[in-house]
């Protein structure tokens, strides 16, 4: 069975399910993933609280997944894995780098070390296959590196120190290196993605990603560019919920970073400059997110900050706050909203546009408060818990799921809460 595996701050989840979905779309393949949704072992679908595993459950589920007629795994390799040496003596056919941005601070201490453990990944691949004086680039294990994300050119470069076929990719048709040379993003030309149901631009760097990783897997190009119309969104990746009662467009996404929340904030801000309003009023944007407690401290004012700076209307609330307390996070994420009671502009139509964001530490009703004054044309997006069906309070974790809870909304539990 073969090994892909998936390292990265964000994007790790879909390109590791996307790049399954190209595999078990190829005859005589079947593809097992490990993410930190879920794991699949080509028979069940099971959480195992891990982006990825111990190695000894890593062993059980290698096992399952040859017996269920996996010919390939694909998984995600979280920093804190490879740094333990968590996937232990399993052997990588190939792998990819999405991209790295300001996360995780609390355990690796420095931006620099954090690049150093992720670069580490490639190094181990090579490490684990045999090169010879004779081999050509092509012969050697697949290593994507997307160029898009922050870091990727510093990674491309660093790994193209090690005996992997490095594979730049980028949805910008060609790029320049960090050394100043030109060159095309991809062997080929590029996928059409205009069909792709997934949004934003970031979602488009994750399907070039897995599609690369595919071609270097043998998955046939055209197998590739059918399966691209069929990857609907999932599992909170800017997952659109629906209500009858909300007028606006509601969205559920797991950007838990200052990096994700701005790639998912500026594609709903362009999918709202392609959608009018009924009447002359000017859509907002608007944002409910936190940031989790026991989690690097260091980011929480930079998301406050990436918030206010775009989306029209902010609403700080809790995430899991652990054993932090709510209130201390939330001032954090304050912090970096800059004169945040000073309307920050005036639109082309006249309209203020404030700053000033809502404070509730009760998640449930801070999503109510969303629901209940964004209007139609608007769009709510409800950051940093995604597919997660538990809030993690003082050490007891609850059932929650922002998705039910958007479900459930009704004006009559609004003004209860």
């Amino acid at each position: 069975m073969n090994h892909w595996g998936i390292t990265g701050t964000n994007g790790k989840t879909t390109t590791t399910w996307i790049l399954a979905e190209f595999l078990n779309a190829t005859p005589g393949r079947k593809a097992g993933s490990i993410t930190t949704v879920e794991v699949f072992d080509g028979a069940r679908h099971f959480y195992t609280g891990y982006t990825t595993p111990p190695l000894k459950q890593l062993h059980e589920i290698y096992a399952a997944m040859e017996a269920n007629g996996c010919t390939d795994c694909v998984m995600e390799v979280s920093s804190h894995a490879i740094h333990q040496n968590r996937t232990g003596d399993t052997v990588f056919a190939g792998g990819a780098f999405t991209n790295l941005s300001e996360d995780h601070l609390d355990y690796h201490k420095t931006m620099a070390e954090y690049f150093r453990v992720k670069a580490s990944f490639a190094a181990k691949i090579a490490a684990q296959h045999q090169a010879r004086p004779d081999m050509g680039r092509r012969e050697l294990p697949p290593y994507v590196v997307c160029l898009d994300g922050e870091n990727g050119r510093e990674m491309f470069n660093a790994v193209g120190n090690f005996a992997v076929n490095v594979i730049p990719v980028s949805i910008v048709p060609r790029c320049v290196l960090a050394c100043g040379v030109e060159q095309p993003a991809l062997a080929h030309p590029p996928y059409d993605l205009s069909a792709l149901p997934l949004a934003g631009d970031y979602n488009k760097s994750n399907t070039l990603v897995a599609a690369a990783l595919a071609e270097a897997a043998g998955v046939p190009r055209e197998v590739i560019q059918a399966t691209i119309p069929k990857l609907t969104p999932r599992w909170g990746r800017l997952e659109r919920i629906e209500n009858p009662y909300v007028a606006a467009t509601v969205y559920v996404d797991f950007a838990h970073t200052p990096d994700g929340m701005e790639k998912v904030l500026t594609a709903l801000r362009g999918e709202m400059t392609r959608r009018p309003t009924a009447d002359d009023r000017q859509a907002q944007l608007w944002i409910v997110f936190g940031a989790g407690g026991d989690r690097d401290p260091m980011k929480r004012p930079l998301m406050g900050e990436v918030a206010a700076r775009l989306a029209d209307r902010v609403v700080v609330t809790s995430d899991n706050p652990r054993s932090e307390d709510p209130n201390a996070i939330i001032a954090q994420i304050v912090a970096g909203i800059p004169q945040a009671t000073v309307p920050r502009c005036v639109l082309a139509r006249g309209v203020s546009r404030p700053s000033q964001p809502v404070l509730i530490a009760d998640r449930a009703k801070a999503i109510a408060h969303a629901l209940t004054h964004a209007q139609a044309g608007d769009i709510v997006v409800i950051a940093g818990k995604g597919h997660e069906t538990t809030q993690e309070i003082a050490g007891v974790k609850y059932s929650f799921d922002d998705r039910e809870v958007v479900r459930n909304f009704t004006p009559s539990s609004a003004a209860v809460g």
